[in-house]
């Protein structure tokens, strides 16, 4: 069951990142059982690793805290609707569901291509029912708003 308060809280890490300058407007948190377990945002220009997008940061710390690499019962929130390679993290990673703040067409209007590579790849019409659920659209727009106005490296 969504809860504001975790997108809140990806929003502070996207925020977070922006205001160190470690990469794009993008955090996410990993949840389970209505707790969470970590969060993270995008730190690819800090780390150079192209990878290191929101979700890939929580997944991995997700995974390293539980000591596991399966995070079946989990779910995740983001900023933005996963690009193709955090959504088959996702997935790899056995996480149910996906709430999502921007969506990818969102994304190409800071300057980010993810919708580009969603095309080339299939896009999303064979993921199962309700699996990406779009909420609080309003709210990750601003942090998408804020990260515009610091004239952030596009990638």
């Amino acid at each position: 069951m969504y809860k504001k308060e975790f997108m809140e809280m990806a929003a502070k890490e996207a925020r977070e990142g922006i205001a160190n300058h470690d990469g794009g407007p993008f955090g996410a948190v990993v949840v389970k059982d209505g707790e969470v377990v970590t969060s993270g945002h995008n730190r690819v220009l800090t780390s150079n690793d192209s990878t290191c997008h929101g979700e890939i940061d929580a997944i991995r710390k997700a995974e390293e805290k539980l000591g596991t690499y399966d995070l079946t019962g989990c779910e995740i929130y983001t900023t933005s609707e996963p690009c193709p390679m955090c959504l088959a993290a996702i997935m790899w990673a056995n996480i149910g569901k996906v709430y999502y703040g921007c969506s990818l067409i969102d994304n190409e209007r800071i300057g980010f291509r993810d919708e580009r590579f969603d095309e080339m790849m299939g896009g999303r019409a064979r993921l199962p029912e309700g699996f990406l659920e779009e909420k609080d659209r309003e709210m990750c727009l601003e942090v998408f708003r804020e990260y515009e106005e610091t004239n952030g490296v596009r990638y």
